[in-house]
């Protein structure tokens, strides 16, 4: 686990704030690709079924959009 998480919260919420908090400072411009599930679940890790629920979570807010077959990238219309 990610020396900056906690076990007092949702980790997949924390990992959320990370990954926004990356495309807000330019980490991750627009429309570059997001690490994937599995790339996330090793970062943090987590099971990769809480990097699932993260990524869900961004592309209801969306942050990101997917291609299938390419993978998850920045939207055009970042998190403000």
């Amino acid at each position: 686990m990610s020396k900056d998480l906690d076990r007092t919260r949702a980790l997949w919420r924390q990992i959320a704030t990370v990954i926004e908090q990356r495309i807000e400072d330019g980490t991750y411009p627009v429309g570059s690709r997001v690490p994937s599930v599995v790339e996330l679940s090793t970062e943090f890790g987590v099971a990769a079924a809480t990097a699932q629920k993260v990524m869900a979570h961004l592309k209801r807010e969306g942050a990101v959009r997917t291609e299938v077959g390419l993978g998850t990238f920045v939207a055009d219309r970042p998190v403000s």
